[in-house]
Parts: C-alpha cells; sequence; structure tokens
C-alpha cells in the first residue's frame, strides 16, 4: 500500500472576526492572529484597508500581508467598509469614494472603535499601530494620518491619493508611497481615470506627498535613488524626503511602467495593468513601520 501524502503543516497564523457596534449599525473586520507568543509589549498592529467595491477576503488574498502575521510579526486586521452589498465595499476616505462618501460614513469613528476591540482581546502595542491599503484603501490610510495621529505610528498607501484637501496632523506622520505612471484608475497626474468606475477627479499623487512632506518638517527637496527592479518594462526610483521632525520621513516609490498594482503580488486582473513583481512592498512596508513607531510620551 502506497504512503499516504504527508499533511500540509498548520496554518500560523488563524483568522478572528470582530464585530464593532458603531451608532446604528454593526461593522465589522477579520485579524489575523499569530500563533507565537506575543511580545512583551503587545503585537504590532497593520491595519490593511481593500480597495473600493471590494472586501476584507479579497484584500488577504490581493496583499499577502497574512505573511507577517504566519511569521510571528503582527497582527494584520482586514477592516470591511461599508455599503449595499456585503462584497462592494467603500470608503470615505475624503472626496471618495462611492457610497461610504455619500453617507458621509464615519470610517475614523469606526478605525478607532476597531482598535480599542482588538485591544479588549489581544495584547497590542499602542506604539506600534501602522496602516495600510489599496487605492481607496490607500485614502483611507491617508485620513486616518491626518485625523488619528496620536494613534496612527506610520501609513504605507499603495495605489491611491490622498482624497483631503489640506492636512493638519497632530504630528508628523511618516509615509511610504508606491504608485506607477500607468495607473489607470488613480492616475498619477490626478483627474479621472480612463478605467475608473467612480468618475471621481482625484488629486496628483505627488501634490498630497508633498502636503506630508511639509506637514512632517521635511526638507523640500528629495534624495533620489534608482531601485533595482527585473520586471520588463517597469523601472522603479525612490525619492526620500527627511528626516524632518521627530525623525518623520516620506518616501516615494515611482513605478515607471507600472499599473494599479501591488507590487510584489501578481494581480487579480489584466485591467490592473503591469505589476513590479520583483519588488516586494511587503518588506519594505514592515522595514518602513518598524523603524517608526509613535514617539516615546
Amino acid at each position: 500500500m502506497a504512503d499516504s501524502l504527508p499533511s500540509p503543516p498548520p496554518p500560523a497564523c488563524s483568522p478572528l472576526a470582530l464585530d464593532v457596534p458603531l451608532a446604528a449599525r454593526v461593522r465589522r473586520a477579520i485579524a489575523s492572529v499569530p500563533h507565537a507568543p506575543a511580545p512583551p509589549t503587545g503585537w504590532p498592529v497593520v491595519l490593511a484597508f481593500h480597495g473600493g467595491q471590494t472586501h476584507p477576503e479579497f484584500m488577504r488574498r490581493f496583499c499577502g500581508l497574512d505573511a507577517l502575521a504566519a511569521a510571528g510579526q503582527a497582527i494584520v486586521v482586514y477592516p470591511a467598509g461599508t455599503g449595499s452589498r456585503e462584497d462592494i465595499l467603500t470608503w470615505n476616505g475624503g472626496n471618495c469614494c462611492g457610497q461610504a462618501m455619500i453617507d458621509a460614513a464615519d470610517d475614523v469613528g469606526f478605525a478607532r472603535a476597531l482598535l480599542d476591540a482588538l485591544a479588549a482581546r489581544l495584547p497590542v502595542d499602542g506604539r506600534r499601530i501602522h496602516a495600510t491599503g489599496m487605492s481607496n484603501g490607500a485614502m483611507m490610510a491617508y485620513r486616518l494620518a491626518a485625523e488619528m495621529a496620536d494613534r496612527i505610528a506610520s501609513i504605507a498607501p499603495v495605489a491611491g491619493p490622498m482624497a483631503l484637501a489640506a492636512i493638519a496632523p497632530a504630528r508628523p506622520v511618516p509615509v511610504l508611497h508606491f504608485h506607477g505612471t500607468l495607473d489607470q484608475f488613480t492616475p498619477l497626474e490626478g483627474g479621472v481615470g480612463r478605467r475608473s468606475v467612480t468618475r471621481v477627479s482625484h488629486r496628483p499623487v505627488v501634490e498630497g506627498i508633498l502636503d506630508w512632506v511639509h506637514a512632517n518638517g521635511c526638507p523640500p527637496e528629495p534624495r533620489r535613488d534608482p531601485i533595482p527592479c527585473s520586471d520588463e518594462g517597469i523601472t522603479v526610483e525612490r525619492f526620500t524626503w527627511g528626516p524632518g521632525r521627530d525623525g518623520a520621513e516620506v518616501l516615494y516609490y515611482r513605478l515607471d511602467g507600472g499599473g494599479h498594482t501591488w507590487p510584489g503580488r501578481p494581480p487579480d486582473s489584466f485591467f490592473l495593468g503591469p505589476c513590479a513583481l520583483s519588488l516586494d512592498a511587503n518588506r519594505l512596508i514592515w522595514d518602513f513601520f518598524q523603524r517608526h513607531p509613535l514617539p516615546a510620551r
């Protein structure tokens, strides 16, 4: 009789569903929790906001950030936006997007309540709470940095511009941004993307980045560095502003030839455009978050 195949190794993290009462409704999120023992100061937390018209489980598959939880590095939380269907959700990131913007959804209040609910269930390091997101989720990460700087240590938006007209954060917030020059959903130069679903006219990406350069007290001229990239038709340049106040910095990875994609992760659709698969955004994001906890009080 042939030997049976070995069982696959058990996952090194587990999903935890979170229901968060807020006003007259219950909001939800999924947290990927490491199986490893928590650090003495509690777990770092990465909030990962899904793109517009998607949902948390899609974001888990799309970005691959569960690897941080599986490696015992952080709890990764995938919040759910709002909408008329559970699989078509958006965020009120400012001037975008969809029903969440129309309804003036209190997504900042949801983020605060979600972090409180998570800390009531698990040991959390309050100095190491970070946010990232894709597209409309990137806009939400920017909004949290602007309005929750007391709790959000640093952010890493991907393929989504800032959707706020102006910012006045309570403290400098380090920012790491990724954007492709061929993005047809949220164009680098701003305006309405050729493939836009919402038809929102976006701010130019660099204009929003420069708002953070100013808010963080960084020198106005960046250092420019070419970054190795083996993907055909794509070149990468990193712009670095800083250090500014409290050691804050602003980093921008310009992916010349890149689309509306998450670097290092295969896109789920041809329509998103080319992806820099050789650039591991998740490693860069985690390294950035590790460098930038909230300042000690």
